[in-house]
């Protein structure tokens, strides 16, 4: 079973041996906490499965929205602990790259792009077999110019990816626009964690983030003044 809530989407799958027995999606600005397992249980009910069938959880950690994220993380680990079943985390990142189909991707870099909310966005570049070139990084105009400069014909795809274009046209590079999903699909969540699956998997993975937190403790710690 994978799940997806660290972008603006809310979604859900039900994957087996390449075949997806279940897929739920909606389109959600917040409140993931409040739909997510209502979608999980609703996904297995369709597949006709019930939860002692799961071998694996997959989850997206990142980056994107601290709290969906969040709330897909714990969702994940907690599902995977009491079914005692590995728990694999997938990035965001790789998950909206993989969506770019084979024939766009060909003799294209790909350029993902996760919207972050702020003056930067989370990008990471992939060849076309979908082989990573960079790690994760939250860049802006010049820092993505200087990164995409080394690879050929980005082809971006992701949430981000019309901010990721005026930036680099701003930078004087052109860049196509893929037709894949702007957000994570679960069903490709699955079958990219299908492919790293291990039953003696023994740590959960952390959130991915590559900003630091906007909140700050106050200078004096969080104690009440005298």
């Amino acid at each position: 079973m994978a799940f997806d809530s660290a972008t603006s989407g809310c979604s859900v799958a039900v994957w087996q041996s390449g075949r997806v027995l279940a897929h739920e999606a909606r389109e959600v600005g917040r409140g993931q906490a409040e739909v997510l397992l209502p979608m999980a249980g609703d996904a297995l009910k369709v597949a006709g499965l019930s939860p002692q069938d799961i071998d694996g959880v997959a989850v997206t950690r990142g980056p994107g929205g601290f709290t969906g994220m969040r709330i897909g993380l714990a969702a994940a680990r907690g599902l995977a602990l009491a079914l005692g079943v590995p728990c694999i985390g997938v990035t965001t990142l790789e998950a909206v790259a993989w969506g770019a189909r084979a024939d766009e991707r060909r003799d294209h870099t790909v350029l993902a792009a996760i919207e972050s909310k702020r003056e930067d966005i989370y990008v990471q570049l992939f060849d076309q077999n979908l082989g990573a070139l960079t790690e994760p990084m939250a860049v802006t105009g010049p820092a993505l110019a200087d990164q995409v400069r080394a690879y050929p014909a980005p082809l971006a795809v992701g949430d981000a990816a019309l901010r990721a274009r005026d930036m680099l046209s701003q930078e004087g590079f052109d860049i196509a626009i893929s037709t894949a999903p702007a957000i994570p699909d679960t069903r490709l969540v699955a079958e990219i964690a299908a492919g790293r699956f291990d039953p003696n998997l023994g740590t959960p993975p952390d959130p991915l983030y590559l900003r630091p937190p906007d909140a700050r403790l106050p200078k004096n710690q969080g104690r009440a003044r005298p």
